[in-house]
């Protein structure tokens, strides 16, 4: 297949957060599609513990200065960017003085969720959707990772489903098993409905929470793939839904199947 443009939406990635599953994969996949000779743009939220000085994030001024609006409230959006200098991989950060300053991604000091993720996972989509728009950058596939970017895949098909730059793209979803008890504000669909979600694409918000972010996420993208230790209930949703599905080994030897599982979703979309 032809050279291919992959956007990653990730919720963490090594080293710029600690090591571990997630973080693993957010990180060396982009960077084996990288390596095999096709263009990637990668995005993480700039999450509290994220060292920038470390890490020599800088903030990308041309692509900073938006506002996003959610429940009537502008919230600007900064952008960041680092590169992992010896794999030359640049990664960009979503950032926002209201969402990602906090020390702790999810839960506070005392172990409690915070009331507004349901917010925090709109301005994250929101981001990454404005600021691939400003790069002008059009992508092939768009591969969203984990329930923080599990709007994305909503968005694309809804507010965003005119914009040029985003109606050829191939949009793949990986479930993690980065499930939480909690459920969100009864006010979360209410705050999509502000953004132009249309009511009828919101059939899962009456009791949001995890299980129902990632049940839209589904049904608004094009494949899916499935890491370890899944809900059943969620499995069986997926293998309801007919889309197709990429089970991520269990060694490390998965970006082949990847680059692979991309070349066919982009060859359906090119027999049409």
């Amino acid at each position: 297949m032809a050279k291919k443009k992959v956007l990653f939406i990730t919720p963490e990635i090594f080293p710029y957060f600690p090591e571990g599953y997630i973080s693993n994969i957010c990180r060396y996949l982009p960077q084996g599609i990288q390596e095999r000779e096709n263009e990637i743009r990668t995005f993480m939220p700039k999450f509290g513990c994220v060292n920038e000085h470390r890490h020599m994030l800088h903030e990308v001024i041309r692509l900073s200065g938006q506002n996003i609006i959610i429940e009537d409230t502008d919230h600007p959006l900064i952008i960041k960017v680092a590169s992992l200098q010896n794999v030359r991989m640049q990664i960009y950060f979503i950032d926002s003085e209201d969402y990602f300053k906090r020390k702790t991604p999810y839960y506070d000091a005392e172990g409690n969720f915070y009331p507004d993720n349901d917010s925090r996972a709109i301005f994250y989509a929101k981001g990454v959707m404005e600021t691939v728009r400003k790069l002008g950058w059009e992508p092939d596939i768009i591969h969203c990772h984990g329930w923080i970017s599990a709007l994305v895949p909503l968005f694309i098909k809804t507010v965003y489903k005119d914009d040029p730059l985003l109606q050829g793209c191939k949009i793949v979803y990986t479930i993690f098993p980065d499930s939480f008890p909690e459920k969100f504000s009864t006010s979360f669909g209410k705050k999509l409905r502000q953004t132009n979600i249309p009511r009828e694409c919101l059939r899962h918000f009456r009791n949001p929470g995890y299980d129902q972010i990632v049940q839209t996420a589904v049904d608004f993208s094009d494949a899916v793939a499935l890491t370890t230790d899944i809900k059943k209930r969620l499995l069986t949703y997926v293998e309801q839904s007919g889309k197709p599905v990429l089970q991520h080994p269990e060694d490390d030897n998965y970006v082949d199947l990847y680059d692979e599982f991309y070349d066919e979703l982009l060859a359906q979309r090119d027999n049409g």
